[in-house]
């Protein structure tokens, strides 16, 4: 096995009145691609901050290979002690002509003043001072918050092709699956570590705590329950997110119906029960800036209880679609109606400021014991649980709590509110895994209308039930459906876009003709699939569950942290069998879904 080229021995840091973690072993080999998880205030980013050398630790060895550098990008990077963002970008180590190749590629103009310049450009400027600076060993703390889909892409590209060493902290799931292939797992002041990506970390988690809760039949029923409340929540909360994803599924089919075929948003049928459920129609609407139509035409009647999710890159109109609908703005031309008893409560990416030295029982409870929780009372102990805060909290100072610990307070207490309108924007932003859990179960069993503007793909996938696409052009998509559903219907075969060109909602190639157009120009459709794709269709779904399988067995292998050591040859057979059955089964989705879709129209 090679010698790693940094590792850190018996690591323990003090924070307050006693120890964050401690003797925590730790090594990164040179090709590693780990993710760092663990809940909000854990101390994944010190942690990072350790392995940089930017903290001195109070027990530990750090060592590091001759030569290796070491390139920490921070979650929340000082840039206004600078002029511009490109005084910043090339205040580290990075030459001149690199932080501005990147930031070209990533379509961040250097220029803008960094007292001014918006979260997104200040993310990018950071990604090109970290990236440009041609590190050995890359640590990452939450790098894709700010960025929009097409920045997103583009830094999954960059690190598919980076022949380092990186350790990744990040809540987007997609981005946590398609890249890493190790997991550091700190818990409860211990740091496990498995030879498998994210995609295999919540199987793996779910065996470590089965082992705990065999080992806790020994502990007094009490203690056991104070000890694994949070552990058995988190466990049971998963089983029933599969229920509740089901209930999405049939809610987006419900919808893909009322849509209709052209995805008009007309509802197919004009009955009372659809204007009762009606909460915003929005009949033709127009809006521009100066020259430049923002929304073209846009037509939706969104009804009670639909989950609407907003997506595009920065600049294409989000938020302008967003004030459209909640009424903070006016058409152009057309019409926006909303319901008369509509109550909106709005979480934005830019979360109100919580007073440090307040405890967390005046911000939930004007410190009392009880909160009223959309006309329900609770206590206020009993509340913090159902938010994954360790009930003994409820006396502590905001400013003890991690930024995390904060916008999950945050959370708690506006969704106590009175609403049937929940308006969400980039509503992830800093909540660890558990607590997205969380949050998709608060949206899925919310009684109202759920906006959510978001870049998160796997968080819409599974909580939204339409999907409004914008690409800067004025057109909005309509799609029952979440992200990925979007994502197969705007991508054409060959099509690509260059990452520069969709930060800023621009077009490589022409737009594509409409649905109906296109439809036009082909020749008469055949009336069933031929032999050979009917055969895929019904033979795919049974291949996939095999290869599913054969994943799950092989990364379940590669969980035994001596299997490297005592055998590398079957690590490495291993590795490339998974790699091999993850290429088969996305291009058998692949496969399966096209021949869906043939079937679908060909039905139709």
């Amino acid at each position: 096995m090679a010698a790693p080229v940094l590792a850190y021995e018996n690591l323990g840091l003090v924070q307050g009145a006693g120890w964050l973690f401690r003797h925590l072993d730790l090594f990164v080999g040179a090709r590693d691609r780990l993710a760092l998880i663990g809940r909000n205030g854990a101390g994944k980013t010190t942690l990072l901050k350790c392995l940089a050398d930017l903290i001195e630790t109070d027990e530990g060895r750090r060592t590091i290979q001759p030569g290796t550098k070491v390139v920490l990008l921070e979650q929340d990077p000082d840039v206004t002690r600078f002029a511009t963002l490109r005084d910043f970008a090339l205040s580290g180590p990075a030459a001149a002509h690199e932080v501005e190749a990147i930031a070209d590629q990533i379509g961040l103009d250097l220029s803008r003043e960094a007292k001014t310049a918006s979260g997104g450009e200040r993310r990018r400027a950071a990604i090109a001072r970290a990236l440009a600076a041609e590190p050995d060993v890359l640590l990452l703390d939450e790098p894709t918050n700010h960025l929009d889909l097409a920045g997103i892409e583009w830094l999954e590209d960059w690190l598919g092709r980076y022949t380092g060493a990186f350790i990744v902290i990040s809540h987007d799931r997609t981005f946590l699956t398609r890249l890493t292939r190790s997991t550091f797992w700190l818990d409860r002041g211990q740091l496990r570590r498995a030879e498998v990506g994210y995609g295999g970390f919540e199987a793996w988690t779910e065996r470590v705590y089965e082992e705990e809760a065999r080992a806790a039949e020994k502990l007094d029923a009490k203690l056991k329950l104070e000890l694994h409340w949070l552990q058995r929540g988190v466990t049971a909360r998963r089983r029933r997110n599969q229920g509740r994803l089901a209930k999405l599924h049939e809610m987006r089919a419900a919808r893909a119906a009322m849509l209709g075929p052209a995805g008009t948003a007309k509802l197919a049928v004009e009955n009372d029960d659809v204007r009762t459920k009606m909460v915003i129609e929005a009949d033709q609407v127009t809006k521009r800036f100066g020259d430049r139509t923002i929304i073209r035409d846009f037509t939706l009647r969104i009804q009670r209880g639909d989950r609407i999710g907003v997506v595009g890159a920065n600049g294409t109109g989000k938020t302008t679609l967003l004030k459209l609908l909640t009424g903070e703005i006016a058409p152009d031309e057309g019409t926006v109606t909303r319901a008369r008893t509509l109550s909106g409560v709005m979480i934005d990416q830019q979360r109100k400021l919580l007073d440090p030295d307040k405890r967390v029982r005046d911000i939930l409870a004007d410190g009392g014991d009880w909160i009223e929780v959309r006309g329900h009372k609770k206590h206020v102990q009993g509340y913090l649980k159902e938010f994954l805060f360790d009930p003994n909290l409820v006396d502590a100072k905001v400013g003890s709590l991690s930024g995390g610990e904060r916008s999950r307070l945050l959370l708690a207490r506006e969704f106590a509110r009175r609403s049937n309108l929940l308006v969400l924007d980039e509503p992830t932003n800093d909540l660890d895994m558990e607590t997205l859990d969380l949050l998709q179960e608060v949206i899925a069993d919310y009684e109202g209308t759920v906006l959510i503007v978001s870049h998160d793909r796997d968080f819409l996938d599974r909580t939204v039930t339409i999907t409004l696409g914008l690409d800067g052009s004025g057109k909005v998509d309509i799609v029952a459906g979440g992200y990925e559903d979007w994502e197969r219907k705007r991508k054409r075969p060959g099509q690509s876009r260059s990452p520069r060109a969709q930060s800023r909602g621009v077009r490589d190639e022409p737009v594509p003709a409409s649905p109906d157009v296109a439809r036009d120009q082909r020749p008469p459709a055949r009336k069933k699939l031929s032999y050979k794709d009917q055969r895929d269709l019904d033979l795919l779904p049974g291949r996939i569950e095999e290869l599913e399988a054969a994943i799950a067995r092989d990364e379940a292998a590669l969980s035994d942290p001596t299997l490297y050591a005592r055998d590398p040859k079957l690590f490495e057979a291993l590795t490339n069998s998974i790699a091999a059955a993850r290429a088969e089964r996305d291009e058998a989705e692949t496969r399966w879904l096209e021949l869906a879709e043939q079937a679908e129209a060909l039905a139709g």
